[in-house]
């Protein structure tokens, strides 16, 4: 159930208001308790944007942007979800299950599969949303090659709306600066 009065908007990043963009980063930076580097900004940027309004104020987030990875040999467009966050004082309301919800759909739309890296305290919403633990071996692919990226085990986790994904082949994600998972 969704608390009354919330709003949830779809904007890519190309539509977001310098004003939107300045309270989004500053949500952001609260949710993360000051761990959200311009890295992490950076991959936050570039998709599309469900906003959460709580009585016109925005208190909820996630990107979904797309990416290029390798599901065992082949070629995927995934949309991945970054940036997902309530404010501290919106949490335990229903709000991050309704943005979850949203982001699914674009998935569904858009995109071969979801697939994101979740904090520990994130783990639960996600299952419970449909998204499962990724069980194969995970890499990058640097300008080098691919490179394992075995420490990632147990966090990313995928959403596949076709349903019966293996997963247990090697999924390989795109090189980026910053944390590529």
């Amino acid at each position: 159930m969704t608390p009354p009065g919330l709003s949830l908007r779809g904007r890519h990043t190309a539509h977001l208001p310098g004003g939107t963009r300045a309270a989004l980063r500053e949500l952001l930076d609260l949710v993360y308790e000051g761990d959200f580097s311009s890295d992490d900004w950076d991959h936050a940027l570039g998709g599309l944007h469900t906003l959460a309004w709580l009585d016109g104020r925005l208190v909820g987030h996630a990107a979904l942007v797309g990416r290029a990875f390798l599901l065992g040999d082949t070629p995927r467009r995934v949309g991945y979800l970054e940036a997902m966050g309530v404010h501290p004082a919106a949490q335990r309301r229903g709000i991050g299950r309704a943005i979850l919800r949203r982001v699914n759909l674009q998935v569904a739309r858009g995109y071969d599969l979801g697939a994101l890296s979740s904090s520990d305290e994130g783990l639960a919403l996600y299952r419970a949303g449909g998204w499962a633990v990724w069980r194969g071996p995970l890499g990058v692919m640097t300008p080098g090659g691919i490179v394992p990226t075995p420490e990632e085990a147990g966090g990313v986790l995928v959403y596949a709306p076709a349903g019966n994904l293996n997963l247990t082949l090697p999924l390989t994600c795109d090189f980026r600066g910053g944390d590529v998972w």
